[in-house]
């Protein structure tokens, strides 16, 4: 597993709990991991919310322009995003 296929981030439940995801890229897709405290097991997150695919677009396109990600990446997750959220503005 290298580096680049995965990309983590820190943040708060609707209810305030803490949670740390973080997204592994793997033939193609993305698959989503949640925990709430460090030393804790990964669970898979089968349906991430659109804010959890926001910050993974973001952290995306930040390593395009770091040439860590191919160019064509964003364009494959705002795809993956319209699908789950049509009505989202991405």
């Amino acid at each position: 597993m290298s580096a680049k296929a995965e990309i983590g981030w820190k943040g708060r439940t609707p209810e305030g709990e803490r949670r740390e995801v973080y997204a592994h890229h793997v033939s193609g897709r993305w698959l989503f991991y949640v925990r709430s405290r460090r030393f804790e097991q990964w669970q898979p997150l089968a349906d991430p919310p659109l804010e959890d695919w926001l910050e993974l677009l973001d952290a995306v396109e930040r390593r395009v322009q770091r040439r860590l990600l191919r160019p064509e990446e964003p364009a494959r997750v705002r795809q993956s995003i319209r699908e789950r959220y049509p009505d989202a503005d991405v």
